[in-house]
């Protein structure tokens, strides 16, 4: 197996922390998106329709994208340490916080991301007043992600799980569009230090 990677994007790093936590060795294979490579009618036809990344090509040639998908089945082939969550109830918590965090922070995030950067001017018309209006609501998500972790240690409760995964690659990735955790936001800077302290995140 190997996964098509994409080392200074935020989905393709869920991916590598996941396995990291997980303890599972993988080889990568750099697909420069600002070159476009993942938007050739090659990788489309053969790795992935949608024109993204990350992919995991399986032994027999075959693909599975999406992220979260991703980190599903590895989840499935290797249950410890679990990250989806432990039994029914906890499961279902750390998939409503997850996301959670995809649409309210890393959406908006990304759409800022996208309507600001130079280099996808000719990708997306790009447009001023809805990258801001993204901008004010990453912000104001940042400031709800304070209070939740000043009832928790980690996002969806006492234990780490992808829900911090994707958390972390959100609000690192938001520092592109200089989004920051504010001296006010005593709670997610904590997390973050304790999230970011761990071998995985630097992966």
């Amino acid at each position: 197996m190997k996964i098509y990677n994409g080392t200074r994007a935020p989905n393709p790093r869920r991916v590598r922390i996941f396995l990291a936590e997980k303890g599972i060795d993988m080889t990568y294979q750099e697909v420069d998106v600002l070159k476009g490579e993942n938007r050739t009618d090659e990788y489309r036809r053969n790795i992935n329709p949608m024109g993204r990344i990350p992919v995991l090509e399986f032994d027999d040639g075959s693909h599975l994208a999406e992220s979260v998908a991703i980190c599903r089945y590895f989840e499935e082939i290797q249950p410890d340490p679990p990250l989806f969550g432990v039994d029914a109830r906890d499961k279902a918590n750390v998939e409503m916080w997850n996301r959670r965090i995809e649409h309210h922070v890393m959406a908006p995030v990304g759409q800022t991301f996208r309507h600001t950067f130079p280099g996808f001017a000719d990708r997306v018309e790009q447009l001023p007043a809805w990258a801001e209006q993204n901008r004010r609501a990453a912000e104001e998500m940042f400031g709800w992600l304070d209070e939740v972790l000043g009832q928790s240690d980690y996002i969806a409760g006492q234990r780490f799980s992808i829900a911090d995964i994707s958390a972390l690659c959100a609000v690192d990735f938001a520092k592109a569009v200089q989004i920051r955790i504010q001296p006010e936001q005593a709670n997610l800077a904590r997390w973050h230090g304790l999230v970011s302290a761990r071998p995985s995140a630097a992966a």
